[in-house]
């Protein structure tokens, strides 16, 4: 009989034939003395996740439930396999880990018309690298267990404390679990992932690389997997893109234990390494799972984050904000929607209401010039306002306008996302198209050497590079710079951007802040603080009193956070930047 062993990294990993009579040890069998717990289940076919889909659902509900509070939460994906109940019935008995209500989910499919070759959903729902299956747990499926009683006629309740849930599953159901906890940490941190299916089947091969550019996340992996899991030609190496995840958690710092054996693509070793994944992934409950940074994990994560900087909410007072620029002196600027005011952050001082401003409900971004101007852009073209004077001036009143910067010799350049058309205007009111055809651009800014124009295709995941010759004008645009895109979306999102003074660009997107380096290379993703990262990040710059906070717009809210870096506004003086190569 093959015998499971926890491995270390140093160790060799396995070799030779393959081997997969794994068997399951006594903590997987009925045990005399040992409380039974019951299971129970349903068909759910009222899904509006996933319309028309049928899933049976099986509970289990430990024998030491109560019902006087939430009880853990365990989801099984391809229902509770690994013999899941035994292995719950006993650790818990011995408590190796808390009073968990287990929920096992079988694959869905969407009958057809007349009864015939369903559409089957496994893939759809368990291999996507969105947060759909997760919404569904949450939304739909937990609160109709929680309509049901258990036999001794309690009342189920299900804890909504992340640290108190776990997931797992095998193979398709491997990477559905790990997507549970990835694409939502403030819903799921425990993650069992055997023989995990995280080859190219719908940009499952992507996590290992995500993991290595995402600020680390508050989640718990334990992993299983033999060197002689499937190689399907046109999909991927099931084994070498387990390890090679595994090293992406470990070097970027998780807490991720393993289990490589001799096995072939079956459930055999997971089901013998089951309980020890429980004992592992429960250990010191209910001591919070958090993230756990390696500290050299990243150049840009350590030139950047300030590992004691977390999101902190600000501008309570601002109800609706629709943009946010930087100002002179650090200072940040905000436009309210619903105050139909501009607001500015002093220092790090709440905002206050400083400015009416005309119509608020069309504006879509905002920047100062070097002597203190403001300049909006919108649906109405751009207004022009002294902050001191409260005068007002419209300019290219034709144009409707989607984002600006401005340099520091007074040239506007701005976007129309509508007709993909990138504009230079003067003071004198002249302006030039200087590109057409992008891609919905958004987002545009200054690099701090006043030498380079970043245009955003926020319909792509591609932001555009144009030189800035000496007359202004931008030229030889190409796209240079390359984004992460979620799934289920074809853009990046807003592109709004903004520099620091070593040149790093620093860019709101669907994924959050992501950071690229000066050959426009993502580097570091900073999620959102909003639904465990999900959000997207609509607008961002840097104030505060040095400089150094980095402000963010998210889902109507803004936050903070202070970085180890400088911003460089749009506005200021052309500034020299570090030495730099081709890379």
């Amino acid at each position: 009989m093959a015998t499971a062993q926890i491995k270390s990294w140093e160790d060799p990993l396995p070799s030779g034939p393959v081997k997969d009579d794994y068997q399951p040890g006594p903590d997987s069998l009925p045990q005399e003395g040992v409380p039974q717990g019951e299971v129970f289940g349903f068909e759910f076919s009222d899904s509006k996740i996933f319309p028309g889909t049928v899933n049976n659902i099986s509970v289990y509900v430990p024998d030491q439930y109560t019902g006087e509070k939430p009880a853990c939460v365990y989801v099984g994906l391809d229902g509770l396999g690994y013999n899941a109940v035994h292995v719950f019935n006993n650790l818990i008995h011995k408590k190796e880990m808390p009073v968990v209500i287990g929920i096992g989910i079988a694959p869905g499919f969407v009958p057809s018309a007349n009864g015939e070759n369903p559409r089957f959903n496994r893939s759809f729902e368990f291999d996507g690298i969105s947060d759909a299956f997760c919404r569904f747990l949450i939304d739909e499926i937990f609160p109709e267990v929680e309509k049901h009683k258990t036999a001794k006629g309690l009342e189920i309740k299900l804890s909504d404390d992340p640290n108190d849930r776990c997931c797992g599953g095998g193979s398709t159901g491997g990477i559905g679990s790990f997507s549970l906890a990835w694409q939502r940490p403030d819903q799921f941190r425990r993650v069992f992932s055997g023989i995990g299916t995280y080859v190219c089947m719908r940009g499952g091969d992507q996590y290992s690389v995500l993991v290595r550019k995402t600020e680390p996340k508050p989640i718990r992996i334990f992993m299983q997997d033999g060197h002689h899991d499937q190689c399907m030609g046109d999909i991927g190496d099931w084994w070498m893109e387990n390890v090679t995840l595994k090293r992406a958690l470990e070097y970027t710092g998780y807490d991720v234990q393993w289990v490589w054996g001799t096995g072939i693509h079956s459930g055999n070793h997971g089901t013998q390494v089951f309980p020890d994944a429980m004992r592992a992934l429960w250990r010191d409950y209910p001591a919070p799972v958090v993230a756990m940074p390696n500290p050299n994990f990243s150049p840009f994560y350590n030139e950047i984050i300030q590992p004691d900087s977390t999101w902190t909410e600000t501008g309570s007072a601002i109800k609706n904000p629709t943009a946010i620029f930087p100002a002179l002196d650090n200072t940040v600027y905000c436009v309210d929607a619903e105050t139909s005011a501009l607001w500015k952050f002093v220092g790090d001082a709440e905002a206050e209401n400083v400015l009416e401003l005309p119509d608020v409900s069309e504006i879509t971004s905002g920047v100062c010039s070097a002597d203190g101007t403001i300049y909006l852009a919108g649906s109405f073209g751009l207004h022009k306002i002294n902050p001191s004077t409260k005068e007002n001036a419209r300019l290219a009143e034709d144009l409707s306008l989607s984002d600006l910067t401005i340099s520091n010799n007074g040239n506007i350049y701005a976007t129309d996302a509508t007709t993909g058309t990138l504009w230079l205007i003067k003071q004198d009111g002249t302006r030039e198209q200087m590109a057409q055809g992008l891609a919905a651009p958004v987002g545009i800014g200054i690099t701090p050497d006043l030498q380079w124009l970043v245009v955003m295709e926020s319909e792509s995941h591609f932001g555009s590079s144009f030189k800035i010759e000496n007359d202004g004008k931008a030229s030889l645009g190409q796209r240079f710079y390359w984004f992460h895109v979620p799934d289920f979306y074809d853009g990046l999102g807003s592109g709004r951007c903004t520099f620091d003074t070593d040149g790093r660009l620093y860019a709101a997107t669907r994924m959050g802040v992501a950071a690229l380096d000066r050959n426009g290379r993502t580097r570091l993703i900073m999620p959102s603080p909003l639904h465990g990262g999900q959000a997207a990040v609509d607008d961002l710059c840097f104030g505060g009193s040095d400089g150094k906070s980095l402000f963010i717009l998210t889902e109507g809210r803004i936050f903070k956070r202070t970085l180890k870096t400088e911003g460089a506004p749009n506005f200021t003086p052309p500034k020299k930047l570090p030495p730099w190569g081709a890379g």
